[in-house]
């Protein structure tokens, strides 16, 4: 049986969608199921917030993981990205007002719910930064006098602009990444590849 961690809220819909096209069907999922089987018994998904999945899978706990690559690069854990599934694109920016980094005057306040990609990417520029951790809305910060700029997830840009803010610089670009424990892609080869390679035909069109 493959375990599969699946993250919970923007990235669930799209790929149980993806998974089902691909022939294992967690059919009746809703948004409070913790966990799920599929109809033969080989898979099994878990919901879970998304900054867990690379918790359960890079500790074996689930053999691999459907959530954003701005996720997986924040927890800097040791996992395996096979498959880029096209699905939650989306981009990781600096934002604030069009003068922000101008008018800050010494330490730039960084208010993020990503403060190792932020704190590697000022680091990589020379800029001192105190980085402020938020969990949400972290939109208001700049507005509020909390922060010079934020380091945030954007789809379209309508909140930024709803809030007075704009990108000032994009510091990487993120997608949904089907996600692989290093143990299970030798132990569990033939299933997880079978997945992969079923997963990989779906993302590109291929007939089933």
């Amino acid at each position: 049986m493959i375990t599969i961690a699946i993250a919970k809220g923007r990235i669930q819909d799209g790929a149980l969608a993806l998974l089902e096209r691909a022939g294992v069907c967690f059919g009746g999922s809703s948004l409070r199921c913790l966990s799920s089987f599929d109809g033969t018994g080989e898979h099994r998904a878990i919901f879970v917030k998304p900054a867990d999945v690379p918790v359960y899978v890079e500790y074996g706990i689930a053999d691999c993981g459907i959530v954003g690559r701005d996720i997986v690069l924040e927890s800097e854990a040791d996992l395996l990205l096979p498959l880029d599934l096209g699905i939650a694109q989306c981009r990781l920016v600096v934002a604030g007002q069009s003068n922000a980094t101008e008018k800050s005057r010494g330490m730039l306040r960084v208010a993020t719910k990503y403060p190792v990609l932020a704190t590697d990417y000022f680091g990589k520029r020379g800029t001192p930064v105190e980085i402020i951790r938020l969990s949400g809305s972290v939109e208001l910060a700049p507005a509020l006098g909390l922060a010079d700029v934020i380091v945030d997830l954007v789809e379209t840009g309508r909140t930024l602009r709803e809030n007075g803010l704009s990108v000032i610089d994009v510091i990487t670009e993120s997608s949904a990444r089907f996600v692989v424990n290093r143990a299970s892609y030798q132990l569990k080869a033939k299933p997880i590849t079978k997945l992969l390679n079923a997963l990989s035909q779906v993302v590109n069109g291929v007939p089933a």
